[in-house]
């Protein structure tokens, strides 16, 4: 035996194998350290011929300069009705009660009459971009929005139209655009996860599959954040070990790295366990650097007051934090289960959830610009489908997946732009329409990639995000 590895096993039993040290390392760092322990360990062969096992998150150039560096996604579940919030239908006024002409609108619950918009629209910007009242702080930014009013997914229902938005995929678990992202080009900074999803008050339908790594290495998995609590313990389960010291930590990690050199070499490497060391590695590492990024009391009170009150504003101004610190993808996400399922009383829920994020999000784009952020920061807002112009019971919408309205500003993105158009009610994309494939196809383009390219060889055959679909939208791109 080595005497380097002699010194680090002290009293420790020597033959005990890699796994038996994994399985009985106290790193004591919980959900933080194996939050991808879930998904699909480790990387193919391939995966370590490209070098990425040595270190993942090493930041990697793409295939070209992109214009993004780092992507923030508001999330808003449930499905908002695009009606309401960036695509005016003024002719629902002259129908409202009655059948649309063309016959039933093939929804997935019974609809009835046309439900015209209980929300004012006005005009805002140079552009002229009209918003909705709901949205009058975002509206102040109209001439940074380029809204895509001709989106459209495969289902109208949640669960295969959340993994179709966040994954690529309906059916099959894939990886999620925030973990191809931070496959492509790693991390800026070893002490974060390159990719966090914040949720308050528990996880979202679907959980944690929304930010899943799927067969890509476990390391590029989202790392889920209950953003309702404001005490870091509570932020991030088991953030600080309580049982031993940092000293203790560092050489039970350097035992396991011996251990892996000593035993792991060539074909009998197990990348299952490699996942396993490098999530102790960014837990061990986080344990500083985490508690600062997730505290903000040391936000000047101006700034707090312009992201505003309650848990929106404090997920909001830590998505900023993190962003800065060298964050690829941070998802918002609002609340858990379907905040925006308006299947009844869609003026006052519409309403009540806009008001708690719209001062944010206006705020997060004034923020970004004041702090020279806005230029390479991606920013994205919109659910998983959107809602139908007829209504469900006396004041409701049902799901909508043929025409829905999301919207991207930042970098590269060609502000006070509308692309594309649904028909007259806001039923279905008509007008230069959009799957989610072309908006995913789009965003890697802006992040630098040619998303034909950017694979991943799983089970004998090269995977994408886009499968065999996807065309970047040219019309939103600055």
């Amino acid at each position: 035996m080595k005497p380097q590895l002699a010194g680090l096993l002290g009293s420790v039993n020597p033959f005990l194998t890699r796994r038996d040290a994994l399985r009985r390392c106290g790193m004591g760092l919980g959900s933080l350290a194996l939050a991808g322990v879930l998904g699909e360990w480790g990387p193919t062969p391939a995966a370590r011929a490209d070098g990425i096992a040595a270190n993942p998150l090493l930041p990697r150039a793409p295939h070209f300069p992109g214009r993004a560096k780092r992507v923030v996604h508001f999330f808003l579940n449930g499905g908002p009705s695009q009606m309401d919030t960036f695509d005016p239908k003024p002719a629902l006024e002259k129908w409202a009660g009655k059948p649309l002409p063309g016959g039933n609108l093939a929804t997935e619950n019974v609809t009835t009459g046309a439900f015209p918009s209980p929300f004012k629209f006005r005009r805002h910007g140079k552009c002229g971009l009209e918003v909705s009242e709901l949205f009058e702080r975002t509206g102040a930014h109209a001439d940074d929005l380029a809204v895509i009013r001709s989106m459209t997914a495969d289902v109208p229902n949640h669960e295969p139209s959340l993994m179709l938005m966040n994954c690529g995929d309906a059916i099959q678990p894939r990886p999620s655009l925030g973990s191809w992202i931070t496959y492509g080009l790693g991390a800026e900074n070893q002490n974060l996860p390159a990719f966090v999803a914040m949720c308050p008050r528990g996880l979202p339908v679907k959980e944690n599959e929304n930010w899943q790594s799927g067969f890509l290495p476990t390391v590029f998995q989202g790392t889920y954040v209950d953003s309702q609590h404001t005490q870091i313990d509570k932020l991030i389960a088991h953030i600080r070990n309580g049982h031993t010291t940092r000293a203790q930590q560092r050489r039970q990690l350097d035992l396991l790295h011996a251990l892996e050199g000593e035993f792991g070499r060539g074909s009998d490497r197990d990348a299952g366990l490699d996942a396993r060391l490098q999530s102790f590695e960014l837990a061990y590492r986080m344990q500083m650097e985490a508690a600062d990024a997730f505290d903000l009391s040391g936000e000047p009170a101006h700034i707090r007051a312009l992201y505003g009150e309650g848990v929106h504003a404090r997920q909001t101004l830590i998505a900023r934090r993190l962003l800065e610190r060298g964050v690829r993808y941070v998802q918002l996400w609002h609340g858990a289960g379907q905040p925006w399922d308006s299947h009844a009383n869609l003026e006052a829920d519409h309403r009540k959830y806009a008001q708690e994020i719209d001062q944010p999000i206006a705020a997060l784009l004034t923020d970004l610009k004041q702090r020279g952020l806005f230029e390479d920061t991606l920013v994205l807002w919109g659910g998983e489908f959107g809602r139908t112009p007829t209504t469900q019971g006396s004041n409701g919408r049902d799901h909508n997946a043929y025409g829905f309205t999301m919207w991207m500003a930042g970098a590269g993105v060609k502000g006070g732009t509308v692309f594309g158009a649904t028909d007259e009610f806001g039923f279905r994309a008509v007008e230069n329409k959009v799957h989610v494939h072309d908006l995913h196809a789009t965003i890697l383009h802006l992040m630098g990639f040619d998303h034909e390219r950017l694979t991943y060889r799983y089970a004998g055959r090269d995977f994408r995000l886009t499968d065999v679909y996807g065309k970047v939208i040219g019309g939103v791109l600055g």
